[in-house]
């Protein structure tokens, strides 16, 4: 009974004491200051609305998520969801091919098919609501989206290009296994409700043409690589004869086309500082700063683990349980990837800080791709907060990647 006076056993050369004693001295100890008497330093006065134009969802690829879920990597595993959706409430799926448009809007369910033409772009119009409260999402198939999009992006739509791959595994997850045209434009139309993919920005006006001419021009050195691997195999005669004319004109032709690049991008003030900007640095040429200018416009409007995402040069986690798996790059831009890995093989030799970085990996025994890769993906940081910053390469002054 805690009213009685019961006596503790206590050790030897200790005074016993009771409970009420205890209670006592528990009631002689000064009280704690409730939480309405503790006032909290700064502003008093607390804001009276939220801002409507923020989003108060976590990001799940937020450093802070990533912290909560344990996972060791740096790197984003997928692409963060950065749009505001507050007033969007119609999503809308298009499936594009070259004489058709299949629409599909959400969430009136309504379904249409158009011709690609200019009428068909003015029945699409009349049909979607007001340019800023929908979403529209097209894959990134084929180029013959490009003009769609531009036209959609030009009257103020809000206007997402996704990776069709993504699309796919999305339609398996709801057990969509059928595939049609239709049904295609309304599971990009679920894909844009439920996904939130961030909107695509407008492209300059020569974007197309310049990733056109960069398209073309590896073309012609995969012809020319085939046509000097057959040349060593035909022995002497006509067909000799025919395989070094053709490889004659498929110079002259990378020569052509190599002109109209440059003749591009010294029009633009932007891609022509761009270029002269990555050009600074050693072991990246005149090809490699073209194809970044053409194929990388992202350069600079993101951070590091994101733009080596993008690019396909992030080591993805391969965990299941207690097995751990070896980290592995994935996915991205083969067109990129491909002149940074000849770029870097350069760097190796005369950058002096790729060449640091190389020679500790090599020493810590990593083997040769593994440091390729992972020098390719440090000089794609060097250039690309190079080009956050607007500064030139110095290899005392590197810019401190975030």
């Amino acid at each position: 009974m805690l009213g009685s006076k019961s006596i503790r056993v206590l050790p030897q050369g200790k005074k016993s004491v009771s409970s009420k004693d205890l209670f006592g001295a528990a009631a002689q100890q000064p009280r704690k200051k409730s939480a309405g008497d503790r006032r909290p330093r700064g502003a008093r006065k607390t804001v009276g609305e939220l801002d409507p134009g923020r989003s108060l969802r976590r990001s799940p690829n937020s450093r802070k998520s990533r912290r909560a879920l344990l996972t060791s990597s740096s790197h984003l595993q997928g692409r963060e969801h950065v749009m505001d959706t507050a007033r969007v409430d119609c999503f809308v799926g298009i499936d594009v091919s070259k004489k058709f448009w299949d629409v599909f809007l959400l969430p009136s369910r309504k379904a249409m098919k158009l011709k690609a033409d200019e009428h068909g772009l003015n029945q699409l119009r009349e049909a979607l609501p007001p340019p800023g409260v929908c979403l529209i999402v097209l894959e990134a198939s084929g180029g013959y989206e490009k003009r769609l999009a531009a036209e959609l992006i030009d009257a103020g739509h809000k206007v997402a290009r996704v990776n069709p791959r993504q699309v796919r595994d999305f339609a398996r997850s709801l057990g969509r296994l059928a595939k049609t045209d239709r049904i295609d434009a309304e599971v990009l139309a679920l894909f844009a409700q439920k996904l939130e993919p961030r909107p695509s920005e407008k492209l300059p006006e020569k974007q197309d043409e310049i990733d056109a001419l960069v398209t073309r021009r590896r073309q012609l050195v995969q012809m020319k690589s085939a046509e000097q691997t057959r040349l060593h195999q035909v022995p002497k005669g006509k067909a000799r004869k025919s395989v070094s004319h053709m490889l004659d004109e498929l110079r002259k032709e990378i020569d052509v086309i190599d002109a109209e690049i440059a003749a591009l991008i010294e029009e633009n003030d932007e891609w022509n500082q761009r270029a002269t900007q990555l050009a600074t640095v050693p072991g990246v040429g005149i090809v490699t700063s073209h194809t970044l200018v053409a194929e990388l416009p992202e350069l600079g409007k993101l951070n590091r683990q994101q733009i080596t995402s993008l690019v396909g040069l992030a080591p993805f986690n391969w965990d299941s349980g207690t097995m751990r798996g070896k980290r592995a790059i994935w996915g991205g831009r083969p067109s990129v990837r491909s002149v940074l890995y000849m770029a870097t093989l350069s760097a190796r030799k005369y950058n002096p800080v790729i060449r640091q970085f190389a020679d500790r990996l090599e020493n810590a025994g990593k083997p040769f791709k593994v440091m390729l890769i992972a020098c390719m993906r440090k000089l794609l940081i060097i250039l690309n907060t190079m080009v956050r910053t607007g500064t030139n390469w110095n290899p005392k002054t590197i810019p401190q990647t975030p």
